[in-house]
């Protein structure tokens, strides 16, 4: 073989090793856990969703809204005991691998396993990594609008609220803290303090609407079994394909609890050679559609009443903009200067966060934003290998959030006002606005605010309103199982 034989042979398997290296790399297992993903993992992933800015030159930001999810968390109470159990099981199955002289393909790891949380009495409380993603979000956000976040800290000029779920208040602090860090005298971080308010749990109808609307709470306890059994295939297909790769007899309980240690195991503790090394890509986008459908019917657009029980919330943004507005007019005896509030700032959870990104018309295909406008039911994500906007590990992943910015304009612009819309810091389209990130504030409160703020909080959770719509979803349920998962077709597609 000549010189120049050998240097084109190792130019060319260099090129097929990079090939499968650069492959490997572009599956990253951990942007696919729905709402379990951590926020920077997918923050600046490339999504169709986001588009460039189009808030015109010359316009000044004069208000800012936040909407957040907590930061990541542990697995609550609930969930740690099911991995206990999950870990007893295992060691039965290996056992019965051994006994059979098939043990040769269970993985190591699965031997003497222990869950990482065993024997831990508290679940679901912010993480250290939470609280980095909800300090780094202040940080970004003060350095990213210094027109709002150059006064002193007061009360009435920065709200930051919270729900009473303790994760959510400790977001909020994280988020204070980066968000003032260097305004005060406080330590070597010059840290002050500043206040945190919560509603009680049983009267929030703010950001923990979903617990005081009794209709929600009575369709989401009718619904969960068929959302169950629309998992089942799936979950069927793919115990039946790990259960024939390892040797080990697992159930489709097994394979629900394996997924759930992948998204613990990949998100808290950066492990993702263990639980999510069992499945291929295939299964993982699979199960990560599951999750994504669950999210879809329970707390999205799968149900209007998901939503609608928003409406407080878009309430209190409308408003907070206008009282914006007044102020920026020059009211003097009721906005001095330097008194009005700059930004109102909201910690809770996905149940927050879901619906009111579907207030606004977010993740919606096509023509789905007129569907809702009309009132009409959506069809639900497609299945893999199709493509879909609504993906929980965008929509709502740890720390998951939505800004929405008020700006003042020049006169030379068409609108004295605009409002844009940041999801996860990004500008994205809302169909109301023409498919832009902005439009003027009065296009805002028409066509995206006044359809849903029509409808009364009180009327909505009523326990007597929506038996028909109620109705109407479970023969939709009914009709998608039967069309995704016909008689006598058991494969995985």
């Amino acid at each position: 073989m000549t010189r120049d034989m050998a240097v084109a042979l190792l130019l060319m398997l260099s090129m097929i090793f990079g090939t499968g290296s650069e492959a490997e790399e572009a599956f990253d297992v951990r942007k696919h856990f729905s709402t379990v993903t951590r926020y920077g993992v997918v923050k600046d992933v490339p999504n169709n969703a986001y588009v460039p800015s189009s808030v015109p030159d010359g316009c000044t930001p004069i208000h800012l809204n936040l909407v957040a999810r907590h930061g990541t968390r542990s697995p609550t109470k609930k969930r740690m005991r099911e991995l206990e159990n999950l870990a007893s099981h295992i060691q039965e199955l290996v056992k019965d691998a051994e006994e059979k002289n098939l043990a040769q393909n269970v993985p190591t790891w699965l031997r003497g396993w222990t869950s990482p949380w065993k024997g831990k009495v508290k679940g679901g409380d912010l993480i250290s990594k939470g609280e980095d993603e909800l300090y780094d979000l202040g940080i970004r956000s003060r350095e990213r609008f210094p027109e709002l976040f150059s006064q002193d800290y007061r009360s009435d000029i920065y709200t930051l609220k919270a729900t009473q779920v303790p994760r959510a208040a400790a977001s909020a602090v994280a988020f204070g803290m980066g968000l003032f860090s260097g305004k005060g005298t406080l330590g070597p971080g010059k840290h002050r303090a500043f206040a945190v308010t919560s509603e009680s749990r049983a009267s929030d109808i703010l950001l923990r609407f979903h617990d005081c609307c009794e209709n929600y709470k009575d369709f989401r306890k009718k619904q969960e079994p068929a959302v169950d059994k629309l998992k089942e295939p799936v979950l069927d297909e793919i115990t039946g394909a790990i259960a024939s790769r390892y040797k080990l007899n697992f159930t489709r309980q097994d394979t629900s609890s394996l997924w759930f240690l992948c998204k613990q195991e990949a998100s808290l503790l950066d492990i993702t050679n263990q639980a999510c090394a069992l499945f291929n890509p295939d299964e993982v986008a699979l199960l990560e559609w599951t999750d994504d459908l669950e999210l879809f019917i329970l707390k999205g657009y799968g149900k209007a009443l998901n939503y609608r029980m928003g409406v407080p919330l878009l309430k209190d943004v409308v408003e907070s903009m206008e009282e914006a507005i007044q102020a920026n007019e020059g009211d003097l005896e009721k906005h001095p200067p330097g008194s009005n509030e700059k930004a109102r700032l909201r910690f809770a959870h996905a149940e927050t966060v879901v619906p009111f990104s579907c207030l606004l018309g977010l993740f919606l295909e096509g023509s789905e934003f007129e569907q809702i406008q009309r009132e009409q039911p959506l069809p639900f994500p497609p299945k893999p290998p199709h493509n879909r906007n609504w993906r929980g590990s965008i929509v709502a992943p740890f720390g998951g959030n939505n800004m929405l910015v008020l700006y003042s304009c020049p006169a030379n612009v068409s609108s004295k006002y605009y409002v844009q819309v940041l999801h996860n810091e990004h500008p994205t389209p809302m169909p109301g606005c023409g498919g832009a990130d902005s439009c003027p504030f009065e296009v805002f409160k028409e066509k995206i605010a006044a359809p849903h703020l029509k409808h009364d909080y009180d009327a909505l959770c009523n326990v007597k309103a929506n038996r028909v719509e109620q109705s109407s979803m479970n023969t939709k349920l009914s009709a998608l199982y039967r069309w995704l998962f016909p008689p006598g077709i058991n494969e995985i597609v």
